[in-house]
């Protein structure tokens, strides 16, 4: 009777069916922020409504500033003036070259030193009047820096690149306390994802998860974690985990509810093929890999 031989798989890798679970997502804007004014006033116009794409900066609405504008006006007039800072600087300088023709006039015994005190108290003074000329003219250009901020503050400008959600003030409205747009991020976006505590070990930062959108036409596409809680929910066993999920073409509204499936990504790449390799029982006594299609035909 010929001797049996064992062939024992040996598969280290999870199988695919306990890896993938197919749990419940919501995908949400990856932010969402709500713009208003830092000032008071009222609406002068609206440059985009709901439904619009805004880009980072861009102008959404503006505020009625007439006399902001006047204000600007007036401090770029006086940032502009140069005359009183000339005048200074011309009467510096002829008070300098007075004092250097009394000190020769004052060398050759021409003039008392009190005529050279004098002189030199002049010269003093005019170089003081042009060091406040100078320091006037900064003042003046800080002024007009401020009415320049003053002007911008009435100009609303969107934070981030993304949608406008709502629009809740409308022209001729007053601004306050009250936000004017809401802007959301959708691209890319986030999905927060509920897993009972015994998965807690399975999730790491960075891994993929694939998330298939509960929409007509969408695929299902690859999503990266990048939150793992740190703190499990004792009432109910759980955990969440946040990922980021790429929409670069817009396709994907936000608010949709989705399926995520964690270790679908890779339990594929775990499952063992024919290709496999086994052990197999040597004439030593000791197990060796070997091949499916290497294995003895039954006796």
């Amino acid at each position: 009777m010929k001797k049996l031989r064992w062939v024992v798989a040996a598969s280290f890798a999870v199988p695919a069916a306990t890896l993938a679970q197919a749990l419940g997502c919501l995908i949400e804007p990856f932010r969402v922020s709500e713009v208003g004014s830092p000032t008071i006033g009222v609406i002068d116009s609206t440059a985009v409504d709901r439904g619009e794409r805004v880009r980072a900066g861009q102008v959404l609405a503006t505020l009625r500033s007439n006399v902001e504008r006047q204000l600007l006006s007036v401090a770029q007039s006086k940032a502009e003036a140069i005359g009183e800072l000339r005048a200074a600087q011309a009467n510096a300088d002829l008070a300098r070259q007075k004092l250097g023709r009394a000190k020769d006039l004052a060398n050759q015994q021409f003039i008392s030193d009190q005529a050279l005190e004098q002189a030199r108290a002049e010269a003093i003074v005019a170089e003081n009047r042009l060091t406040q000329a100078r320091e006037q003219r900064q003042v003046y250009a800080r002024e007009h820096s401020l009415a320049q901020a003053q002007l911008e503050q009435r100009t609303i400008r969107s934070p981030i690149s993304g949608v406008v959600v709502e629009r809740y003030l409308a022209t001729g409205e007053r601004v306050e306390e009250k936000p004017v747009y809401r802007i959301a991020v959708v691209n890319p976006l986030r999905v927060e994802v509920v897993l009972p505590a015994k998965n807690y070990v399975d999730v790491r930062h960075g891994m993929n998860v694939m998330v298939t959108p509960e929409f007509p036409g969408a695929e299902p596409r690859l999503a990266k974690v990048t939150l793992v809680d740190r703190v499990i929910d004792g009432a109910s066993n759980t955990f969440r985990i946040r990922l980021e999920l790429p929409n670069a073409d817009f396709s994907l509204p936000a608010g949709l509810r989705c399926k995520a499936d964690i270790g679908g990504a890779t339990a594929r790449q775990s499952v063992p093929t024919a290709s496999s390799p086994r052990l197999s029982p040597s004439p030593a006594g000791r197990f060796e890999p070997v091949r499916a299609n290497s294995l003895p035909a039954r006796p």
